[in-house]
This record gives structure tokens, C-alpha cells and sequence, in this order.
């Protein structure tokens, strides 16, 4: 099958991304900082970033880090939003020889303790806005250092100031909190890391390829979060399979420093941190966007200048297709709408092409397979509804319960080969010898069914089946023909104990403002559409749907008992 696929390729696309190019992500960084020091990396609230400050301001953290005397490969924790100091913390975690533990800034006190034990992540980087929630549990875990941004402290001089104190006493963002200072732990403020940092050489960085880049936690959709074990290889390649893939379109912008990609989708999660690294590998910017759900501002900043590159979740496809000024901003520079994280449905493809002009381009990876493992050409003209093929280096296989791989057509659980593949779960041989075959693939959990031509299509998490008298039913292949009813603006399917079926099918709508579209309007658009034991038993009408803080829709959470 890897040679069908190859066949498939794109023109111009390698088929083998080489990471031991580099000794590190450092290395990496600092190549790209040399080549690029003059242009602009990032851009927020209309304050740039250059590449220069960029490689200053990331010396100057990780200099500061290695003062405190930490071992390398220690855990930092990086508990912020989409804003400067992300990309900054980062490098400086790297560079200095360290692992950089993400954090979901939007954690409960419990989420967080876990992750900070589990990991056992010794300092951390955090926005001052969520330090309440580090004070509920600091005593809990290892933290030792603490280090406090503010919202404004990269933003510059009196601008930067007067953010900070807007969010702070004119938002009230920033709750009370008071973080003791017993037993050693230091608490210092972002800005005096960076002044003392500068005073200070960064050590050479112990780091090699297989060293451990990062613990990226999985979004604990299925239970306890589980730190992923990517090392530098992992995500070196990572980041080239990506530059592979993307440059055909990107390129097109005449010359990659003009390429200003929109990094709405957190920086924490995997997909939107895979993106900020090609940026960086290619020497273009980011346009960074702290709070999508803003959407009033999101479409503002859409005005502000071109855009070439816009990742998504499928609802954030869809909250600013329903903006009514959505359809005043200029697209003719937008080459690639990346989604992924998720499901991307049809009805919203449709709609994002009519108002844009630029295909969907659908994708598929877990934190597990550094984000992207597999993905349509971006040479596409229409959504296709597959996840497309896998990137260079990667090899997908679809196989039974057995691990035997199964023929094209047959439905097997997707399982994934390659150099950006996690090398277990930190601290979990037991869950690691579950999540690989004995011939060396990850497990995905997802079924899948690939094409003679090499292309998957994802029929449905396993865990999510619904079984109606005997039938396997896959909720995504519902969502997505109920997604195209008229007046459907996102939807859900779950099954419910039935006495008679087993399970009974139950699909939670969301709507516009559309009275005609009624119950019996959309049994009556399933009848049309699915087979009988398809179709839906119940139909209940939301507001909104549970969402993990990246756009997932959240199925656990609508089931009889769950608990939000």
C-alpha cells in the first residue's frame, strides 16, 4: 500500500523528512533565528515581534532557568494563552535543556494538580490570571519556581503597561491569589526573569534528538490526562513533514516571510504548537489571537492586514460562518484552511468554500503523532471527507483486534508508523505495551477505512460505537449527513440504553434561528438520508454543545448520567 501512496503524492512533495539535520529543536531555533533575525515572528494586539527578539528574549528565560540550578531535562510548565511570552518560554525551555510540559491555561484546580504531579514538572511559566488556580494546589506538587507574566509585559512600554492594568482593574481578570513561599519556592515576575536572564550566558544545551522535548498531555476526553513523550526527533520531524506539506500552497504568497498564518487555536494544543514551529522552520509570523471566542475582535483582526494560513476546529469554522461580519473580510489571500482536531463536516466545508473560496483541507493527528499524521494535498479544489494520506516518513496502516492489517475498503482501527510517533506515555509501561502493535505501530483508537489510492477515511472512535440491534452505527457518519439538513448548525450523536434495540440513537441539534426546522423536519430529512437502523429515535434541540476548550464536542457529556 505505502507505494499507492506515494503515487498519491503531490508533485514536488518528498516522501522522507531527514531530522538528524539537526542535534536539537535548539539547533533548529537557532539556525532559523540567524537566517531570519530581521523579520517579524508574531504579532499581537498590533505589537510585533521580531526573530531577534525573538532568540534575545528566549536566551535571556532559559539563562535565567538554568540559574536556579535545574537538572537537565527538568519539566517546565507553560500555563499561557495565545500571547508573546508563549513562543519566547518555549525556546527558552528548549534551548536551556529542558521539557516543556504545556498546560491548558483554562484548567480546573484538580486538572491542574494532576498534571503537575503526574509530570513532575518542577517550575512553571503562568499568566497571572491563572495563578488562583496554581495557589489552590501548589502545595500539592513539585513547584519549586514559579514565574508570573502579565499580559502586557511583551507588548511594550506604556501600551504593555496600560494592557496590564486594563485586565487586571478594568476586566478584573486577574483573581486574588497569594502563592507561599515556604520550602525554597520562589516566585518571580516574568519580566525580572527576562532582565536578570539577560545579564547571564545560556549554557550550551545537553539536548540530543532522543532527548525529551515535550510532555504533551492528551485532552483527557477518556479519563486521566496521559502525558505523551515526544522527544526532539519526534518533533523535528514533525515540524519538516509539515513544511513538506504546507510550502506548495504556502508559497504561492511569492516569498515566505510575507506569510502571515492566523493562530487562533491555543498554542498549548498540539496542532496550533506544530504550526507556531513551521512558522519558525520557515521564517514567516503569526498573527496571534488570545481569545478566539471573542469573535467581534477575532473578525477584526482578520481586517487588519492578508492572511495565507487559518487553522481551525470544524465549530470554529462554523461560529464565523454565522458572524454576520464575516463575509466583509478580504480572502483573496487565504491559500490553505487547514481543520483538524476534530470531525470537519461537510455542510460547514460547503458553506466555508461559498464565502471564501478556499477549500477545507482536512487533516488528522493526536497529541500522540505530534499533530499532523495524515492530510490532504493542499492542492485540493473541494473537501473530499477523507483525512487524506499520511505525511513523509509516515506509514498508516488500518488492522483488526488481531494487529493483522487489513486489505483496502475493510474498516480496522487506524494505526500510525513514522518518526513523529510518540515513544510511549510518560511514566506508563502498562499503557504504552497496549498502545503499540508488535510491529511497531501506535494504536489510534480510531476506525478508519483506506482507499486503494491510500487515502483513510475515519469511520468513528471505537469507544463511541453505537450498537442498534447488531448494527454498528458510526456517530460521525450521522453528524456529518445531519450537519447538511437546512437549519443544522452543529450536532451530536449518542447512543441511550433502548430494551429493544440495545441502543437507541439520540442526536442533540444545534440551530440557527429557524422555526421551520423542527423535530419532525429533521427525522423527516434522516428518513431521506439513512437507513432505517441509521436513523435517529430522539432529537433534542441545544443551545449549544459541550466542548473541550480546543472545540471538541464533548459526546461523553451528553450522555444519560454524565456529569459536566
Amino acid at each position: 500500500m505505502q507505494a499507492n501512496v506515494l503515487k498519491s503524492y503531490p508533485p514536488g512533495v518528498p516522501h522522507e523528512v531527514h531530522p538528524e539535520q539537526y542535534r536539537s529543536l535548539g539547533h533548529m531555533f537557532e539556525e532559523s533565528f540567524q537566517h531570519y533575525a530581521s523579520r517579524m515572528f508574531s504579532v499581537c494586539m498590533e505589537r510585533w515581534m521580531s526573530y531577534a527578539e525573538l532568540d534575545e528574549l528566549s536566551k535571556a528565560l532559559g539563562a535565567w532557568l538554568q540559574s536556579r540550578n535545574l537538572e537537565p531535562g527538568t519539566r517546565v510548565a507553560i500555563m499561557l494563552p495565545n500571547v508573546p511570552q508563549f513562543a519566547v518560554t518555549m525556546a527558552g525551555v528548549l534551548r536551556a535543556g529542558y521539557t516543556c510540559v504545556n498546560v491548558n491555561p483554562l484548567y480546573t484546580a484538580r486538572e491542574l494538580e494532576h498534571q503537575l504531579k503526574d509530570s513532575g514538572a518542577t517550575a512553571i511559566v503562568i499568566l497571572e490570571n491563572f495563578a488562583a488556580t496554581l495557589e489552590q494546589v501548589i502545595e500539592q506538587t513539585p513547584i519549586k519556581h514559579v514565574v508570573i507574566a502579565s499580559m502586557g509585559d511583551l507588548l511594550g512600554g506604556l501600551y504593555g503597561t496600560w494592557i496590564t492594568l486594563a485586565v487586571r482593574h478594568l476586566a478584573k481578570m486577574v483573581p486574588p491569589y497569594k502563592l507561599p513561599l515556604d520550602r525554597g519556592r520562589t516566585v518571580t515576575p516574568f519580566t525580572k526573569v527576562i532582565a536578570e536572564g539577560k545579564g547571564r550566558a545560556l549554557a550550551p544545551d545537553p539536548s540530543t534528538l532522543d532527548s525529551i522535548a515535550f510532555l504533551q498531555y492528551t485532552g483527557g476526553t477518556t479519563g486521566l490526562s496521559k502525558g505523551a513523550v515526544l522527544t526532539h526527533r519526534n518533533i523535528v520531524a514533525a515540524t519538516l513533514q509539515a513544511e513538506a506539506w504546507f510550502t506548495p500552497a504556502l508559497a504561492r504568497a511569492g516569498d515566505l516571510a510575507k506569510v502571515n498564518s492566523i493562530a487562533a487555536l491555543p498554542l498549548y494544543h498540539i496542532f496550533a504548537l506544530t504550526l507556531c514551529l513551521l512558522a519558525i522552520r520557515q521564517g514567516s509570523h503569526l498573527t496571534l489571537v488570545p481569545n478566539p471566542r471573542d469573535l467581534d475582535k477575532f473578525i477584526a483582526v482578520l481586517k487588519k492586514r492578508p492572511f495565507h494560513m487559518l487553522p481551525a476546529v470544524n465549530t470554529l469554522f462554523n461560529a464565523l460562518l454565522m458572524h454576520p461580519e464575516f463575509k466583509t473580510v478580504d480572502f483573496s489571500n487565504l491559500f490553505v484552511s487547514q481543520a483538524g482536531g476534530m470531525a470537519a463536516s461537510e455542510g460547514t466545508a460547503r458553506q466555508w468554500f461559498e464565502a471564501t473560496g478556499c477549500p477545507m483541507i482536512e487533516g488528522w493527528g493526536m497529541s500522540e503523532t505530534c499533530a499532523i499524521g495524515t492530510n490532504n494535498p493542499v492542492s485540493n479544489t473541494a473537501f473530499t471527507g477523507t483525512i487524506g494520506l499520511p505525511l513523509p516518513g509516515i506509514e498508516i496502516a488500518i488492522k483488526d483486534d488481531e494487529g493483522r492489517s487489513l486489505p483496502p475498503g475493510e474498516a480496522g482501527e487506524l494505526c500510525i508508523k513514522g518518526p513523529n510517533v510518540m515513544v510511549g506515555y510518560y511514566n506508563q509501561p502498562a499503557e504504552t505495551a497496549n498502545a503499540f502493535t508488535a510491529d511497531g505501530f501506535m494504536r489510534t483508537g480510531d476506525i478508519a477505512i483506506m482507499d486503494w489510492n491510500g487515502y483513510s477515511r475515519i469511520v468513528d472512535r471505537k469507544k463511541d460505537m453505537i450498537l442498534v440491534s447488531g448494527f454498528n452505527v458510526f456517530p460521525n457518519e450521522l453528524e456529518n449527513v445531519i450537519s447538511l439538513c437546512p437549519g443544522v448548525v452543529e450536532c451530536a450523536a449518542i447512543g441511550i440504553p433502548d430494551e429493544k434495540q440495545g441502543e437507541a440513537i439520540k442526536v442533540f441539534v444545534v440551530r440557527r434561528k429557524d422555526p421551520a426546522l423542527t423535530e419532525e423536519a429533521v427525522m423527516r430529512y434522516c428518513h431521506e438520508q439513512l437507513t432505517g437502523y441509521k436513523r435517529p429515535k430522539h432529537i433534542e434541540f441545544r443551545e449549544s454543545l459541550p466542548k473541550t476548550n480546543v472545540g471538541k464536542i464533548l459526546r461523553r457529556q451528553l450522555r444519560p448520567g454524565a456529569t459536566l
